[in-house]
């Protein structure tokens, strides 16, 4: 690929200002597949500038207006799935059967989402003797993570474009590359101009300087715990509104009259899904106390069958996690877990014989981990799974509930009533029963340490907007 130099602001490509230079690994070959320009705090003014000035029209502009560029843009990111597959199978390992189900389509499916609600959403209503309109709430900085990387991005500028802000973006600096294809079906879907903007940088230069600007009304971010209260603490010294999405520990709970199979190997696969590095992962599976055993052998067969390998091969159902230093991450919790007591039961810290090259993780399975340990408190984000006994229904509960984050969750039995009533009492933000579908609709995010606000849906709409009573 040739390098990428350029930024996108306010309508046109515009040459970075900073000077740096980053190579951009392939993980799956260790090889450079291209490299990328990164912004400094006057690429981030620019950008930021532009959407300032943009504001003032868009956010007068009619719901459906705004709905008329996002079908366009909405079919412009359609046409180029394909290609968007391939990009962030190159850029971030992801299988290539995966990052077309879901890295390349599931964006195309909230801007689809967006463009409905904008037909039935109400931003204006009245409440005894108040109008109450509901404005955008100005210019966003999105700060978006490198494990789903289109697919984190579309989940805030759909609805803020949507709700009449402008945005200025910053990508991960570790997947870049889809950004500029999703730019260029920005420019053709014909947004005004500084409408949405991006810059490519560090966290600490770029993301730093966007956050901190003066000109920025809002601060959406998804990440580690860690960057988000840095984040937060910055956004509460200017008293500006902050929405973050931050780690999780998801624990999936599978109670004794459950399909044990069939919940054992939708867990894994959940487990290992993106190579673990999803936010949501049930990386703990509760188990009962009389059936841990079978859990686990069901739960080494599972992940045996787990075909890891080559990701642009259809077959592969695992690629490589995302870098070196991730790699080494994930390696240091298993060694972590094995000295803490748990029991490794199959993977663990060797690379896969077959896979000399590349950031490969052998799917990871342990037992007998301690529900207070390192493994089953932090989050690992690679393949990685902890299998926990409990004894009943609230022992399985305060398992789950033990935990700094709240994000996402399982929940697996025959009687329907008893799993809503294990689902309602989890300190958690998404709950799925019996492997449910995925809902775009529905709103995502986290309880505790997990985060603040949420995405997709009305919630993720009402976000971006603040509420104006005018009494009459």
């Amino acid at each position: 690929m040739p390098p990428y130099d350029q930024f996108f602001i306010e309508g046109s490509w515009v040459p970075a200002i900073g000077s740096e230079r980053l190579e951009v690994e392939n993980p799956a070959t260790e090889e450079t597949i291209t490299t990328v320009r990164m912004g400094s705090a006057g690429d981030v003014g620019a950008a930021v500038s532009a959407a300032r000035r943009a504001l003032p029209g868009w956010a007068t502009t009619t719901p459906e207006q705004r709905k008329a560029h996002l079908v366009a843009l909405r079919d412009a990111l359609g046409a180029r799935q394909q290609s968007l597959a391939e990009t962030i199978t190159a850029d971030l390992g992801c299988p290539i059967r995966l990052t077309t189900r879901i890295q390349a389509a599931l964006p195309v499916q909230v801007l689809s989402d967006y463009c409905d609600l904008l037909d039935s959403h109400r931003f204006t209503e009245t409440v005894r003797n108040s109008t109450i309109v509901h404005e955008p709430v100005g210019v966003v900085a999105a700060i978006t993570p490198w494990n789903y990387p289109l697919y984190q991005i579309l989940c805030k500028i759909a609805p803020a474009l949507a709700a009449g802000c402008t945005v200025v973006l910053k990508p991960s600096e570790v997947t870049p590359l889809v950004v500029w294809q999703l730019f260029e079906a920005v420019a053709e879907a014909g947004l005004p101009p500084g409408v949405l903007n991006f810059v490519l940088g560090r966290g600490p230069e770029v993301g730093e300087a966007l956050v901190d600007h003066p000109d920025v009304d809002m601060v959406s971010f998804t990440g580690s715990t860690a960057v988000g209260r840095h984040i937060g603490g910055l956004c509460g010294a200017r008293v500006r509104p902050v929405a973050l999405e931050l780690g999780g520990k998801s624990a999936n709970i599978i109670l004794e009259d459950a399909d044990l199979a069939t919940a054992v190997k939708v867990g894994v696969a959940n487990a290992f899904l993106n190579s673990g590095q999803t936010c949501s992962a049930w990386s703990r599976m509760l188990v009962p106390a009389s059936r841990y055993a079978e859990a686990v052998d069901m739960a080494e067969a599972a992940a045996s069958r787990t075909t890891v390998g080559d990701p642009t091969e259809e077959t592969t159902r695992m690629g490589p996690v995302a870098s070196g230093p991730q790699r080494k991450r994930v390696v240091d919790f298993i060694e972590t877990a094995v000295a803490e007591g748990a029991r490794l039961i199959t993977g663990g810290t060797a690379r896969p014989a077959d896979l000399p090259t590349g950031h490969y993780v052998a799917p990871t399975v342990l037992a007998d981990v301690d529900p207070e340990s390192t493994l089953a408190q932090e989050e690992v984000f690679g393949p990685v799974l902890a299998v926990i006994p409990f004894d009943d229904d609230h022992h399985a509960v305060a398992i789950a509930n033990n935990s700094r984050y709240g994000l996402a969750g399982g929940v697996w039995s025959a009687d329907r009533d008893r799993a809503l009533a294990v689902a309602g009492r989890l300190q958690a933000g998404s709950i799925d029963i019996n492997g449910a579908a995925y809902n775009s609709r529905a709103p995502f995010g986290g309880y505790k340490q997990s985060g603040l606000g949420r995405e997709l849906g009305v919630a993720g709409l009402e976000e971006f907007l603040q509420a104006k009573a005018i009494q009459q």
